[in-house]
């Protein structure tokens, strides 16, 4: 009831949507099919065009080959958009590889929609408007995290407390080797993350299968994943997220000591160059394709597709273990529906009731003001015409109030609830409320003793304030 009210006071504030969802996507959504969330800065500050349209396109079409929708997530003009059509796609890449786009975490998000700006959504920007959206799982290249000599510097990727407070499954090729991978893992522990390594007992680094770092967890597949986030989200219900690493391919594993050694070079060329905070990232990854002519960025786009057919895998097989959840989660969501339906037709039946009174009692005002200048200009019998009028213009007002009271009666009734009747007080137990109709009688009757002489003005009050009390 409360709640309906509420509703109805912040409507005008809620008049528009922060999200822009594509019809694919909604369709996909509203029909419970797997969806897959894919981020946008690997396109605007990952690649140069047009190779970031291919990648992206291409992506795009493993999702949908493994059986699932793909939403990739960017902000356009301001707007987040959830999914985006193939021109607007051609369009974002042309736009990031011109330096027009900028790099969108979770703190950026306000800024850049409220100037209108476009952005290319990191991990923890994408998870959050996923989650906003109702897409559990979101595929990547790798996760941000815990920079080397993070213990100093303290830059530490907002991906990793995203990850404890938004309950999305990101899947990745781990992460990436630039970063420092034990103290990330660190981190997300402390974060509450479920942190699980696909098929393997270490969790993977990016570039390379190995980190030399044990995995806190292991799925043996896409299946038991899925059945992993399934019990975290929607039995659970837990409000953290998960990370899923997924080793890049073997055949496309670039060499792990030439990825390091070009890590080292673009490290010290990095800080030579003063570089920092959220520029790190992607210069370290451009220095070293650099550095690995190129070996590097192939190895980049293969990952990414590899995470984005075993994302689609996890997506489909989390939407098969919640539609055998289905009729349980159906006949609740029945249930929502049709406790909103009720608080809004409360609302709808209290509000138009109240409107009628308020109309009634302000025309009575103004009648009453008008009245009352005629009798201080002296016009005759202004006075007593006043008093009628005025007796009249209570009753009506009462009449309306009471009409009000049986509407929210009524209407509170059919929900399920009930509402005390006019007369009834709290604490008086099981004592039988006096009629709304019966209360009007009465009132029209010391009206009309008081009008005949019968009763006094004093006589008249105590009497109405009796029944009133009753």
């Amino acid at each position: 009831m409360l709640g309906a009210f509420v509703s109805l006071l912040l409507l005008p504030l809620a008049s528009g949507s922060e999200l822009r969802i594509h019809p694919e996507v909604q369709r996909a959504l509203a029909e419970r099919r797997p969806v897959v969330a894919l981020e946008s800065t690997i396109i605007s500050h990952g690649m140069p065009y047009p190779d970031n349209l291919r990648t992206a396109r291409e992506v795009e079409e493993v999702v949908r080959s493994c059986g699932a929708t793909p939403a990739t997530i960017a902000i356009l003009d301001g707007v987040c958009c959830i999914g985006l059509a193939d021109e607007e796609l051609e369009r974002f890449a042309q736009l990031g590889s011109a330096g027009e786009v900028r790099k969108v975490s979770r703190r950026d998000l306000a800024h850049a929609v409220a100037r209108n700006a476009h952005g290319g959504t990191t991990v923890s920007s994408t998870m959050l408007l996923a989650h906003k959206a109702g897409i559990a799982v979101f595929v990547t290249g790798g996760i941000g995290g815990v920079h080397r000599g993070g213990e100093s510097s303290m830059d530490v990727s907002a991906d990793l407390v995203e990850l404890g407070r938004t309950p999305v499954l990101v899947v990745s090729a781990g992460i990436k080797s630039i970063l420092d991978i034990p103290r990330t893992l660190e981190y997300l522990e402390t974060q509450g993350v479920a942190v699980l390594a696909l098929g393997t007992d270490e969790f993977p680094a990016f570039f390379t299968r190995s980190s030399g770092c044990a995995a806190p967890m292991v799925a043996s597949g896409c299946a038991e994943a899925a059945a992993v986030c399934h019990t975290q989200l929607d039995r659970l219900r837990l409000q953290s997220g998960l990370l899923v690493g997924v080793p890049i391919p073997a055949e496309a594993e670039a060499e792990a000591e030439v990825v390091q050694l070009a890590i080292q070079q673009a490290l010290a060329d990095a800080e030579a160059a003063g570089v920092g905070g959220r520029d790190t990232t992607p210069y370290l990854l451009r220095r070293v394709a650099e550095l690995t002519q190129g070996r590097s960025l192939a190895a980049n786009i293969a990952l990414v597709k590899n995470n984005a057919r075993h994302g689609a895998q996890i997506a489909s097989s989390l939407a098969a273990l919640r539609a055998a959840d289905g009729g349980d989660e159906a006949d609740e969501a029945d249930e929502a529906a049709a406790a909103a339906s009720s608080d809004e037709a409360v609302a709808a039946g209290v509000e138009g009731a109240l409107g009628r009174l308020a109309g009634a009692a302000s025309d009575a005002v103004h009648r009453a003001r008008e009245l009352a200048a005629e009798a201080v200009a002296g016009v005759a019998g202004a006075a007593e015409v006043a008093g009628a009028a005025a007796t009249e213009a209570w009753l009506g007002a009462a009449g309306l109030a009471v009409e009000a009271v049986d509407v929210l009666a009524e209407t509170v009734g059919a929900g399920g609830a009930s509402a005390p009747p006019v007369g009834s007080k709290p604490g008086m137990g099981g004592a039988t409320p006096v009629p709304a109709s019966s209360i009007v009688e009465k009132l029209s009757e010391l009206a009309a003793l008081r009008d005949a002489g019968a009763l006094d003005d004093d006589e008249f009050k105590a009497a109405k304030a009796q029944l009133l009390a009753s």
